[in-house]
């Protein structure tokens, strides 16, 4: 065989396959299941099963609420017990925006995790109770940056994220502080 005979053959091969794949890969397309099941063969991959999807959701739940409650000790319940955040205290202004952020985060994790419980009928039922304790600290970094946060703002985040690291133990689940890097924090990891 000569190369330009193994080239257009190559070249031939890779076009078939790419007219099948590139369809089932394409979001914008409502391709038919027959294109979606030629698709996954081409591929090798397979349809995700229902268990998987609840042992996702967990795994889910169990990272986002781990970050919240790390991100939540590490720069609001500490500071804020050490007096960091007290007007004229050393490294206020640092405190303040890492509060802020982190603040922001604990929100952005914690209502995650509630989306992912979802996932989970068991898991959906031990969290449905909390989706207003998480609502009312979206508020937090706002007060945080201005000042205004009170005991009663710090302890209710506090709450919260006991409250998670209950529901996720009443189900098995082992939620425990982690805290997430600057990276993380200033980017909001995404769910």
């Amino acid at each position: 065989m000569s190369t330009t005979t193994l080239r257009n053959s190559v070249a031939a091969g890779t076009l078939a396959v790419s007219m099948l794949v590139l369809p089932a890969c394409s979001s914008s397309s409502k391709s038919s299941s027959a294109t979606n099941a030629v698709g996954a063969a081409a591929t090798g991959a397979a349809p995700t099963t229902s268990a998987e999807r609840v042992k996702l959701a967990k795994t889910k739940f169990v990272l986002n609420a781990s970050l919240a409650a790390g991100a939540a000790y590490q720069w609001l319940y500490k500071p804020f017990k050490a007096g960091t955040f007290k007007s004229g205290a050393k490294g206020r202004t640092a405190a303040l925006i890492k509060g802020g952020l982190a603040g922001a985060f604990t929100y952005n994790r914690l209502s995650a995790a509630l989306t992912d419980a979802k996932g989970d009928p068991t898991l959906s039922k031990a969290t449905d109770a909390l989706g207003s304790a998480v609502a009312g600290i979206k508020g937090l970094p706002s007060k945080i940056k201005g000042g205004t946060a009170t005991d009663a703002d710090f302890n209710q985040v506090q709450n919260t994220v006991n409250g998670i690291k209950s529901a996720g133990a009443s189900n098995g689940l082992n939620v425990t502080d982690q805290v997430p890097s600057a990276g993380q924090l200033t980017q909001m990891v995404s769910s």
